[in-house]
């Protein structure tokens, strides 16, 4: 197989590197800033925490209610490309507008707002690889989108970070130093995806009646349809539960650890140091686990990834030093990406290419819905035990799952 890759293909590799400098931002330097505005109204920390988790969840909500249905529509000859284009500008403008509101909970809607579009763009973008590269290449390529995203996403990240730390001795303000990161992130969003909205063009479709007349009434039929041969496809329906299981624990694993670098001591920079390890880290291993995939089956390499995270599941039960800390977040960095770019393409090597935007639409419910389950069980075991070491340990259970589930389904024709 030729290692080369197409013009097309990176172009599509070049939106995960716009894209998830808006992820690194809302990880990272967001909070802070909406912690300064929370504090500015006199916000207690326990409720802005709890703030910032329901407009989190409120955009997650929206995404798993409306994106079947938007996947669905965009099954359509020619309509994937136009309803790519308006959810990334919805994410990228709402990005930009971040920088506007003065009062948190204005603040807290523009986030929704971008991190709809920013969600909702996905849908489409994931069920573009079947377009833009042939199926004997898929694991590369998607592998690839996950390596440039993480390393490409640090441009904007450090750029904006010298602007968020160091205000004062630049000479302006806080808010002007946000509102500049706010800025230079969407604007980078947008200019590397211009080659892809260029230069893509739709090549599967569905052959489903395409009048426009009805293309809503058409696509709730064919989402009806789709969840009806799920349900039938036994590899689809069990790789869907298998993903539900594992990649909700690959999720929280890196929302705890940023709970558990602060409960070490680690203040804001070594936290911000960290998480960039960890994108550091992931860019020659998704790539690595990329070129694997040529020696490799992909089931192989998936199982493997689903093992090694058990493990840090387990490490990360005992962690209780920072030079810990600071492993696992190596750790989780060699197969992040791996196991979310390996995820990705063998889900599309199993649906039919044709309902590629209604399948990543379903498979996008399962990826939301996951981060939604691991985050309350750990709080709850924790909270019923009185340990917060005991409710990591649930994670490990949901990797055993996951690796069982993902087994039977790789074992299906």
């Amino acid at each position: 197989m030729n290692n080369k890759l197409t013009k097309l293909e990176k172009y599509w590799i070049l939106y995960d590197v716009g894209n998830s400098a808006f992820v690194l931002l809302v990880a990272t330097i967001l909070p802070i800033y909406f912690n300064y505005l929370a504090g500015e109204a006199g916000i207690s920390e326990v409720d802005y925490l709890a703030y910032w988790g329901y407009a989190a969840s409120v955009a997650t909500v929206i995404c798993a209610v409306i994106g079947p249905v938007l996947g669905s529509i965009a099954d359509t000859r020619n309509y994937k490309k136009p309803l790519f284009t308006a959810c990334m500008m919805v994410g990228v403008i709402g990005c930009a507008a971040l920088s506007f509101p003065t009062s948190w909970i204005v603040f807290l809607a523009v986030f929704v707002f971008a991190k709809v579009g920013f969600n909702a763009s996905l849908i489409f973008y994931d069920s573009m690889l079947t377009d833009v590269t042939t199926e004997d290449r898929l694991d590369t390529v998607s592998s690839n989108g996950y390596a440039w995203g993480y390393i490409g996403s640090c441009i904007p990240f450090a750029v904006s970070l010298v602007f968020v730390l160091f205000y004062d001795s630049i000479g302006i303000s806080f808010q002007m130093s946000m509102t500049i990161a706010f800025f230079l992130n969407a604007a980078w969003w947008l200019l590397v995806t211009l080659p892809l909205l260029k230069n893509y063009k739709q090549t599967h479709f569905s052959s489903d009646d395409e009048n426009s007349g009805s293309l809503i009434r058409n696509s709730f039929s064919r989402l009806g349809h789709t969840f009806i041969e799920i349900s039938k496809q036994k590899k689809i329906f069990y790789y869907l539960l298998a993903f539900f299981f594992f990649i909700d624990g690959v999720y929280t694993i890196i929302d705890m650890a940023t709970a558990y670098g602060s409960a070490l001591g680690l203040d804001t920079t070594g936290l911000l140091l960290a998480l960039l390890v960890t994108q550091i880290v992931a860019f020659p291993f998704a790539l690595i686990f990329g070129k694997l995939s040529q020696k490799f089956r992909t089931e192989q390499l998936i199982r493997f990834c689903i093992g090694a995270y058990t493990l840090i599941a387990l490490f990360a039960i005992q962690l209780d030093k920072q030079w810990e800390f600071w492993l696992l977040a190596v750790c989780v960095g060699m197969f992040q990406g791996a196991i979310q770019a390996l995820s990705r393409s063998y889900f599309a090597k199993i649906i039919p290419p044709e309902k590629s935007g209604e399948y990543f639409g379903i498979y996008d419910i399962c990826g939301k819905g996951a981060s939604f389950l691991g985050t309350f069980l750990v709080g709850l075991v924790a909270q019923i035990t009185g340990v917060t070491n005991a409710g990591v340990a649930v994670l490990s259970v949901m990797f055993v799952i996951g690796f069982v589930l993902f087994g039977k389904a790789a074992k299906m024709q």
